[in-house]
């Protein structure tokens, strides 16, 4: 670990100033919670608490301080990694005060304490701690990301070795000027030729003067298929130089938020294990959510889905109000995918053709093109929802045909089936439905998997809500 001015900044003085403001902020939150509960006309809405003087209520205040400043630091709010990271701090933020809302208001159910915890005032110390905190912390953020401070705050990587996976991190580094890393430099094995455009900061055989010289805070391999002597010989300079040392998983190209050192024997071993969208507790969560959301949707929309049928049946009388079709679902399943008719009777002879339906497609009904355009069509699918099949939120379901061919396609395309396909999606929200780029739509589902949360899930289903048009849709 390094020991620079800048690292001392970076790792002590600034995470300290920030856990300090955030208890002044929680401090003084809770108080002004106390004060409009006791001292304003919303404190009539609650039930009377007896002694409810500010001394008495002040033990009570402090321990709330107390509990929600260690919520923040269970998250991991104060490590340097977010020193520039504004909306996943925030995130963090909306987490832990949420989690202490929960937590304070059980505890008082348990605990008796006195004076009575006012539950009143607890909600009404939730949104103020929380409207205060957010104040703070942006001020802190803007403050941070001057342009005489950010530089100071921003970590110099080194990358040793070149390939695909270097050029990628240096590419998504390079986009953001306030990411917490920055890159400085090539390491070049003795085998590889000098990447163009790229500093080379030295070999291997000098990487500890280099280290010390251009004062690299982390070092990653993006190669490790070195002799065993020579990965030692570079691990110690590391460690002389006081360098972290990192390796990007060539071997595990996807799902690498899944990675855990475990133990086999006296052997350490890295591997894929239990994804948290997959954990017990976290996919009962999620089916709440879904069960719950889909009978909230099949109400709402049951007026419009009968006025929609009715124009169906007078544009295209033939066929029937709804379609079905056979979709791929979670582990490789089979279901039946259900939505309102938007396209000709017999146009599922030839929908095998194209993996999306195109904007202008002629076996399109003219109130079709509309429902897509709306995505009106997708409204049974909370029946689909509902019974199982699917999420509310997840990678949009393909066709088994279209699963095979594009299995063979493109890399990495059968993990997105490791959980239920959604109603919507990550991808969905970012631009990338029906006739849009294949891979980028897997990599955004892969995304998804990898990062899921239940805040995840609520954050596209309100984009999804704010997005609701679109112009195309898969068939």
């Amino acid at each position: 670990m390094s020991v620079t001015p800048a690292s001392r900044l970076r790792k002590v003085i600034l995470p300290s100033v920030l856990l300090a403001g955030d208890a002044l902020v929680a401090f003084a939150g809770l108080s002004l919670g106390y004060w409009v509960r006791y001292a304003t006309p919303l404190g009539s809405l609650g039930l009377d608490v007896p002694d409810a003087r500010y001394a008495s209520y002040l033990p009570l205040i402090l321990l709330g301080t107390a509990f929600l400043i260690a919520a923040y630091a269970q998250l991991n709010l104060y490590e340097e990694r977010l020193l520039l990271r504004k909306f996943q701090a925030l995130n963090l933020i909306i987490k832990g005060t949420t989690f202490w809302l929960a937590a304070y208001l059980s505890l008082s159910l348990v605990l008796k304490f006195q004076p009575p915890i006012s539950r009143w005032f607890v909600i009404l110390a939730y949104l103020i701690t929380l409207a205060l905190m957010f104040t703070w912390r942006s001020a802190a953020y803007a403050f941070f990301a001057r342009p005489s401070l950010v530089g100071r705050l921003r970590q110099r990587i080194a990358i040793l070795g070149w390939n695909d996976e270097a050029r990628t991190l240096v590419a998504d580094l390079g986009k953001s000027p306030a990411h917490p890393l920055v890159f400085c430099g090539v390491i070049t094995l003795p085998d590889e030729a000098t990447p163009p455009g790229v500093p080379v900061l030295g070999r291997p055989d000098t990487l500890l003067a280099t280290l010390r010289t251009h004062e690299v805070d982390v070092l990653i391999a993006a190669r490790t298929d070195l002799p065993r002597e020579q990965l030692r010989t570079i691990v110690e300079a590391c460690e002389q130089a006081f360098v972290d040392w990192k390796i990007i998983p060539s071997s595990f190209q996807i799902l690498v938020s899944g990675l855990r050192l475990q133990t086999i024997g006296r052997l350490p071993v890295l591997g894929v294990e239990e994804l948290a969208i997959n954990r017990l507790f976290n996919r009962a969560l999620k089916r709440a959510l879904d069960v719950l959301g889909s009978l909230a949707g099949l109400v709402l929309s049951a007026p419009l889905v009968a006025v929609l049928a009715v124009l169906i049946k007078r544009e295209s009388p033939a066929g029937p109000v709804f379609f079905a079709q056979t979709r791929m679902g979670a582990g490789g399943r089979p279901f039946t995918l259900w939505k309102l008719r938007s396209m000709a009777p017999d146009a599922h002879i030839t929908d095998h053709l194209n993996v999306s339906t195109t904007r202008h497609d002629p076996r399109l009904l003219r109130l079709g093109a509309f429902m897509r355009r709306w995505n009106l069509d997708e409204l049974p699918q909370f029946w689909n929802v509902l019974r199982g099949d699917m999420s509310l939120v997840g990678p949009r379901p393909e066709r088994p045909h279209h699963v095979v061919r594009l299995s063979g396609e493109i890399p990495h395309y059968l993990p997105r089936q490791l959980v239920k396909p959604g109603m919507t999606g990550w991808a969905q929200i970012n631009g990338l439905r029906g006739d849009t780029d294949l891979p980028r739509r897997i990599q955004h589902d892969i995304f998804y998997i990898e990062t899921w949360s239940p805040w995840l899930d609520l954050q596209i289903l309100a984009l999804t809500l704010i997005r609701w048009r679109n112009a195309s849709e898969s068939v």
